[in-house]
């Protein structure tokens, strides 16, 4: 396992309830060079507390590769397209990983001028 200097790169997990919502956001983030790749989980079961009481949900999870400089304006993005009032957008920190794998992240998200 090659050592990353820093967490320069996160691992995103974001749900959501439908599979057309999986692929609008998947699309979006992709578009907007705010993920260099997304993963679509289908079908997950879901269990959470919600509004004093469990619940659960059929959902799609996204796992979104990206820099964590980028976590703030994909948390807003996501907020605006969707469709829960309180989307899960959860970020990790790589602390490790092949190391050309990483490479690639970083150069598809560098700015192009």
């Amino acid at each position: 396992m090659g050592k990353v200097a820093n967490t320069a790169y996160v691992v995103l997990f974001i749900t959501t309830e439908a599979d057309e919502e999986a692929q609008l956001i998947s699309r979006v983030l992709l578009e907007q060079k705010k993920a260099a790749c997304v993963n679509i989980v289908p079908e997950i079961n879901s269990l959470f507390w919600w509004r004093g009481k469990i619940d659960s949900s059929r959902e799609s999870l996204l796992v979104v590769k990206t820099k964590a400089s980028l976590v703030d304006d994909i948390v807003q993005l996501v907020k605006r397209i969707h469709s829960s009032d309180v989307p899960e957008v959860i970020a990790l920190p790589i602390v490790g990983g092949n190391r050309d794998y990483l490479d690639w992240v970083g150069k598809e998200l560098e700015e192009k001028e």
